[in-house]
C-alpha cells in the first residue's frame, strides 16, 4: 500500500517547534520507523476544537486518509496493521503483546517524571495554556506546582534507583528491541524525551546505560529526536 502524507497533531509550547508530549514522541518515532511521511501540526492544550473530529481532547491525533486516530498505543497498532509492508514496530505478534507492558511502563515513568518537571512545563507553555495547565494539574496533584517540584533533589536518587530493571536490560543489549529499536523503545523513550524537551533538570547521570540508550535513540532516524529544541540534561 502506498502511503500518502499523514498529519500528526502534536503538543507544542510557546515556541511552535517545541514539541514535548511523551505520547506524541512515541508516534513520531513509530512513523519514522515505518518510513511514513508526516506533516506535524502544533497544537495547544486549550485548542480542543482543532482535534474535535477525533471525538476526544488529547494528542497525539493522527489523520490518515480521512481517518482520525487518537491514543499512542492505538495509533501504533493501526500503523502496524495498515502498513504491513513497512518495517514492523513489534517484530511479530508476541512482540506486540509484550509492547503493551512497555507502553504501560512508559506511562508510569511519565507520572514519576511529571513530579520533577511540572513547573518547567508551565514555564514553556504558550500564554493561552498556562492558566488551564496550572489549574488542572494542581487540582490533580493537590498542591501548587512549586511545592510539587520543591523537593525534587531529595527524590532524585530514589527515582534513579527505581530504573534498575531498565538499566540492567540496557547494560546487556543496546535497545529494548535487541540490536535495533522497536516500539517498546519508543514507548519508554518518550518519557525521557519529554523531560529533555522541556526541562534542564538532569534526571539521568551521564554514564548511566539508560542515558547512553537515550543518546542512541536521539541519533536514530537521522537525529530526528535530537534536532528537537531541548536541553542536554
Amino acid at each position: 500500500m502506498t502511503a500518502m502524507t499523514l498529519r500528526l497533531y502534536e503538543l507544542a509550547g510557546a515556541q511552535s517547534d517545541r514539541r514535548f508530549s511523551p505520547y506524541c514522541w512515541r508516534v513520531r518515532l513509530a512513523l519514522a520507523h515505518k518510513g511514513l511521511p508526516v506533516d506535524t501540526i502544533p497544537w495547544r492544550l486549550t485548542d480542543k476544537q482543532a482535534i474535535a473530529p477525533s471525538s476526544q481532547e488529547r494528542v497525539p491525533v493522527l489523520v490518515d486518509r480521512g481517518r482520525w486516530l487518537s491514543d499512542s498505543w492505538e495509533i501504533a497498532q493501526y500503523l502496524e496493521a495498515a502498513y504491513p509492508d513497512a518495517p514492523s514496530l513489534f517484530g511479530g505478534a508476541a512482540g506486540q503483546a509484550l509492547s503493551l507492558l512497555h507502553t504501560r511502563y512508559g506511562d508510569t515513568l511519565n507520572a514519576a517524571i511529571f513530579r520533577f518537571v511540572a513547573l518547567d512545563i508551565w514555564r514553556h507553555l504558550h500564554e493561552q495554556d498556562r492558566d488551564y495547565f496550572r489549574t488542572t494539574r494542581e487540582r490533580r496533584v493537590g498542591m501548587p506546582l512549586e511545592t510539587l517540584v520543591g523537593d525534587r533533589d531529595q527524590r532524585l536518587a530514589a527515582f534513579r534507583d527505581s530504573l534498575a530493571p531498565l538499566r540492567l536490560t540496557l547494560k546487556a543489549q543496546p535497545f529494548l528491541g535487541g540490536e535495533r529499536p522497536l516500539y517498546a523503545d519508543y514507548a519508554v523513550f518518550g518519557a525521557f524525551q519529554w523531560a529533555r524537551c522541556i526541562s534542564p533538570y538532569a534526571l539521568l547521570a551521564a554514564e548511566d546505560p539508560i542515558a547512553l540508550w537515550r543518546a542512541r535513540l536521539l541519533d536514530a532516524f537521522d537525529g530526528l529526536a535530537r534536532a528537537a529544541p531541548g536541553y542536554d540534561a
